[in-house]
């Protein structure tokens, strides 16, 4: 019986590692569509999206299928409860990223130093995903515990964007319209940030079972 249960949890382990890769794929995506503007960027991201959506059901159903027909001890409740709300945080991730994905085409006049910001908080915002998945994988709680503190440096990227974006209208008022768009796509990758911070969360609590809320 728990042989079973092993096997049904590296299958959980392997498509929550699927999940957080289609993550950093759907956000590296959005950064080339920023950069390139590139259609056929867009169009992968819609698609990045859906295969998310499934992975989440598909781990939810395997998840309810742990808890309702095996017996986990309290580690494994842990990680089974912990991969259901880190799924949560994950989907959400992606449905921000396609949120920026329509704002995009709205954008090609950008200031120069808030589109330079931008690509930079892009860029935090991926590494703290790609870190909270790997500190998931690894049961590492420094990395996980590294992922909350680097959400401060997506929150000072979202201030400076901010600043320069008022400025910018200041200035440029006929372009207010774009700046706005713009500091959308900076709240997005701030929630991104935002949700790498709470996977990283119960990262530490499937290992050592104590939550930051708790």
């Amino acid at each position: 019986m728990r042989s079973r249960f092993d096997e049904q949890l590296a299958i959980l382990n392997k498509e929550m590692i699927e999940m957080g890769a289609l993550c950093e794929e759907i956000i590296s995506k959005v950064l080339k569509a920023l950069t390139d503007e590139d259609k056929d960027f867009l169009n992968g991201i819609s698609t990045a999206g859906t295969e998310i959506d499934r992975k989440e059901r598909t781990i939810e159903t395997l998840c309810l299928k742990l808890l309702l027909q095996q017996q986990p001890v309290a580690k494994d409740l842990r990680q089974i409860s912990s991969a259901l709300k880190m799924i949560t945080d994950m989907e959400r991730i992606g449905d921000q990223a396609e949120d920026i994905a329509e704002i995009i085409p709205f954008v090609e006049n950008r200031p120069e130093m808030a589109d330079t910001l931008l690509h930079e908080m892009a860029k935090a915002s991926i590494k703290m995903v790609t870190d909270s998945v790997d500190a998931f994988v690894e049961h590492d709680v420094e990395l996980a515990k590294k992922v909350v503190s680097d959400d401060d440096i997506v929150d000072k990227y979202f201030d400076l964007i901010k600043q320069e974006i008022i400025r910018e209208i200041i200035s440029n008022p006929k372009d207010g319209e774009c700046s706005i768009d713009l500091l959308m796509i900076a709240k997005y990758f701030e929630r991104i940030g935002d949700h790498a911070t709470n996977i990283a969360e119960w990262v530490v609590f499937s290992v050592t079972g104590i939550h930051k809320e708790g």
